[in-house]
């Protein structure tokens, strides 16, 4: 099965040739390497490039083990170079791997003969340091797990199995290959354990393998929950009878961060606009890495969708962020409180900015108004949508809040 990122594979080919070092990062298995190996090198041989012109080297082969030696990496690249003045196209798989990456790609970019590609899978390894070292000189772009969109154009059938299977065994593009359910968790569970966990470890240095474990289930059990590192710390007191400081906790998330694993989500005030420092909101790159570290338990539609949607807007280019609308209402005693209301998401990209509801459903006309507040108090002109679970047909009401679907909003890329 071939599965075309099509939006990915023309942000390469609209970065060729720009004197930056192209670089894909990505949780490992999102298809990083089939992106440039397969993909993008497809396009430069039908672009008439030719194939002694595209050098690649996947670097977490054991059998290129010699050369995440930077000299003789260099080396080894210097050989494949063609005496005819043409481009050549330097794709390196996995870079992190190779001792002083950082100096070997400034050494390949000084060559005009080169365009060079390169992929990791930690971004404290790539994105962090080249922003310092290469200054501007580095092109970075994010490979997720597939869409929703992306799945079911490569599935198709009725789109609500479509969708629960996608939440439930999420958008790595390797799951798509297994026929069951038994061969999906499987894999799972073993990528989570052999990979994701085990890499984490021993790129850290970490000996208490099962602090990280148990904070891994924490984040996965309260997806969408404003927390923080002193929150986590004492739940795992408490609940766990484990002690581990909060700033052991925020250096553990720091390293789920780096690896892609997780991602947060800051709180805005949006009337005083400015961020708020005391919890975070974390959300799973991928939800079928989230099942399997809880043994596909906790599987509540409302939290995953919620995640979803997050992964999209991500995956379209927004910044995310929680919002805060602070208003006042009088209680029962008849004295006015403060009343903090909270937003999903406040979107933004460039000076476009969208506020957003979940809302998994909206069955009644106050259930909808309760939806509505946050977005309404937010006093300005900012479109406000909310995305329902619910099969409705979009509309927007007299106030401007639109309504949509959630299938209608991943399936189609321009809903917002």
């Amino acid at each position: 099965m071939i599965i075309s990122r099509d939006k990915y594979l023309q942000q390469l080919i609209s970065a060729k040739g720009n004197g930056m070092v192209k670089i894909v990062t990505g949780i490992r298995r999102s298809g990083k390497s089939f992106l440039l190996m397969t993909l993008f090198h497809q396009h430069l041989v039908e672009q008439g490039v030719q194939e002694n012109h595209i050098i690649e080297v996947p670097l977490d082969n054991r059998r290129n083990r010699h050369l995440r030696h930077p000299d003789t990496l260099l080396d080894f690249i210097d050989s494949k170079i063609q005496a005819d003045g043409q481009t050549h196209y330097v794709i390196l798989d996995e870079v992190q791997l190779v001792e002083d990456f950082v100096e070997v790609l400034l050494s390949l970019m000084q060559d005009k003969r080169l365009d060079v590609y390169v992929s990791g899978s930690n971004s404290k390894f790539l994105s962090k340091d080249i922003v310092t070292e290469f200054r501007g000189r580095g092109d970075e772009i994010h490979l997720y797990p597939l869409s929703f969109c992306e799945y079911y154009a490569a599935v198709g059938g009725d789109k609500y199995e479509a969708w629960k299977d996608y939440y439930t065994y999420g958008g790595l593009p390797q799951v798509l290959l297994f026929e069951n359910e038994e061969k999906k968790v499987n894999y799972l569970i073993e990528l989570y354990e052999l990979t994701y966990l085990k890499d984490i470890v021993e790129r850290n240095h970490l000996r208490n393998v099962e602090g990280l474990r148990t904070l891994i289930r924490v984040l996965a059990s309260n997806i969408g929950a404003p927390t923080n590192p002193t929150r986590i710390s004492n739940t795992f007191l408490s609940n766990e009878k484990i002690n581990i400081k909060d700033t052991t906790i925020r250096e553990y998330i720091g390293y789920l961060q780096d690896a892609f694993l997780i991602d947060e989500a800051l709180r805005y005030d949006v009337k005083g606009r400015k961020y708020i420092g005391t919890e975070t909101k974390y959300y799973f790159a991928d939800m079928g890495v989230r099942a399997a570290i809880l043994n596909l338990r906790q599987q509540e539609e409302t939290h995953i969708m919620e995640n979803v949607i997050y992964n999209e807007l991500r995956m379209r280019g927004y910044r995310v962020d929680v919002g805060l609308v602070e208003t006042w209402s009088t209680n029962a005693k008849g004295k006015t409180v403060r009343l903090p209301l909270e937003i999903d998401f406040v979107v933004n990209k460039g000076a476009e900015r969208i506020y957003i509801q979940s809302a998994y459903h909206m069955p009644t006309e106050e259930k909808e108004a309760q939806e509505k507040r946050s977005l309404l108090n937010t006093n300005d002109n900012f479109r406000k949508i909310i995305i329902v679970g619910d099969n409705i047909k979009r509309k927007t009401d007299e106030q401007g809040v639109i309504t949509i679907s959630l299938l209608d909003f991943l399936l189609d890329s321009n809903s917002i």
